[in-house]
């Protein structure tokens, strides 16, 4: 996720820190009248959340608009909205399945009609803390996992987007029982409080700086975490790969968020003899899908004017080492009013720049040139562990070699970000890049408590653990002879 300043002190901390934990408090309360809620409750209360995110769908768009300062209604609709109703459903068709003992092995000649099994039990009562780019696709959308799962949930917003938590709060309790589903608001001191209350489960999306923090205080009360937390996702253009085609699914995933989202496209390794070639298909195919980009409803804007100085402070810094810079626009202009940019292209940065240091989460795109797959495969590797990784080429040794030995949260081949909109695939880290899933059953299986569960049968040996060990040593004896 983005590199951002400290959340803003918000008046009534105090306040919302207090009504967090009555919420908790009473959460708790209602989980220990109700453990294990029946397949039917659990779907009805996701068909309430699929119901609020169409009612709502207008005035989320709204609110989007008025934290990012300008935001594409289709964009809302296709994420914030389709994605997490695309999610639900997919849930809903699963869950009876989802619920259902899975079977295990065991040894007949041991434990003769033995059965064992995993049994999926509700957790208790989770937090979500809840990222700024995505304000309802990453509160609403690992919701329905948790609800499936038969818990129940106090989600906090992000203080960059003070319309979309409003909003957010107001639709889960027009919606919800806030012994089921909670909202808390607020800035600073509340973001603090929040990590450290003792739940069940806690799942965080956002820097990898502020996950350490979300983890040690989580740790305090042995919470189990999930972290969602982003990197620089490399692209790697395999040879012969630099077409129309690929470029369009590189740069076109850039402009999703205007390069705000955490899966979206980091950095480019290009071979060096086709950077050239790269760089044109990018500019045609911003001049033919958006020839005045920066300053169409197309455009999201950055989330803050201090987030939009950070990403201009990059493209300076690069310019001063020598670096080539490309705006896919022409005329692309900055416009403080509305917080939007162009996307730029950047050359053959140093790797000791800023823009090769941190996570961008804006429109600027670093071109790395590389002679042999090795030695793409050998800068990812050098650096930390990426939320997605995507490669681009038509040649099975290529795609297995990219794949084969680099390490990523998730990957896609001859397409970006893709990963991340599949509703039946789950979804996470590994390393800086975060721990844990969610997205369907991986989503539900990590917000539940998998209990292994054995019932004894008739027939077995069970006996043979008990004192005295005689029939142990015959049986030890058998299997493995006398000394």
């Amino acid at each position: 996720m983005s590199i951002l300043p400290s959340p803003p002190d918000v008046p009534g901390d105090t306040a919302a820190i207090s009504d967090l934990i009555t919420a908790f408090a009473r959460q708790r309360g209602a989980f220990a009248r109700d453990r294990n809620p029946s397949v039917p409750q659990r779907q009805r209360r996701i068909q309430a959340l699929m119901q609020m995110m169409t009612k709502y769908r207008q005035r989320i768009s709204a609110a989007l608009s008025d934290d990012f300062g300008s935001h594409p209604a289709p964009l809302s609709d296709l994420i914030e909205v389709l994605g997490v109703l695309g999610r639900a459903r997919y849930a809903l068709e699963q869950l009876e399945a989802w619920v259902s003992p899975s079977p295990r092995e065991t040894d007949l000649g041991m434990l003769g009609t033995c059965e064992a099994y995993v049994q999926c039990q509700p957790k208790g009562v989770v937090g979500n803390i809840v990222p700024w780019n995505f304000p309802f696709d990453l509160s609403i959308g690992p919701l329905v996992e948790m609800l499936a799962a038969g818990n129940r949930v106090i989600l906090k917003p992000s203080e960059y987007t003070p319309a979309s938590a409003a909003l957010l709060r107001e639709m889960i309790a027009d919606t919800f029982d806030p012994t089921l589903v909670h909202v808390a608001v607020g800035g600073r001191e509340l973001a603090r409080a929040f990590t450290g209350v003792a739940w069940d489960h806690l799942l965080y999306t956002g820097s990898a700086a502020v996950g350490r923090q979300v983890m040690e205080a989580a740790a305090r009360n042995l919470t189990p975490v999930t972290l969602e937390l982003g990197g620089k996702c490399p692209a790697v253009m395999g040879p012969g790969s630099v077409t129309p085609r690929n470029v369009e699914s590189v740069i076109g995933t850039k402009t999703i968020k205007n390069g705000q989202m955490c899966i979206t496209v980091d950095y480019c390794l290009v071979p060096r003899g086709d950077v050239g070639t790269f760089v044109e298909l990018a500019t045609s195919f911003m001049r033919q899908a958006a020839p005045d980009y920066s300053r169409s409803d197309s455009c999201a804007g950055i989330i803050s004017t201090r987030h939009l100085d950070r990403l201009q402070a990059l493209l300076a810094e690069a310019r001063e080492h020598g670096s080539r810079i490309v705006t896919l626009e022409t005329d692309g202009v900055v416009d403080r009013s509305t917080r939007r940019m162009p996307l730029s292209l950047v050359i053959d940065p140093p790797v000791g720049a800023r823009l090769m240091q941190e996570e961008i989460f804006g429109p600027i795109l670093p071109i790395i040139p590389y002679d042999e797959i090795s030695q793409a495969i050998e800068f990812i590797n050098a650096r930390d562990r990426p939320l997605g990784l995507y490669v681009f080429s038509d040649d099975p040794a290529t795609i297995d070699a990219v794949l084969g030995d680099t390490l990523s949260g998730g990957a896609a081949v001859n397409t970006c970000a893709l990963q991340g909109a599949i509703p039946s695939l789950g979804f996470g880290g590994v390393g800086a890049s975060g721990m844990g899933r969610h997205h369907g059953i991986e989503g539900f299986r990590e917000f539940s408590n998998q209990r292994g569960v054995v019932r004894r049968g008739t027939g077995d040996m069970i006996d043979i653990f008990y004192v005295p060990y005689k029939k142990a040593v015959a049986v030890a004896q058998s299997v493995l002879g006398s000394d």
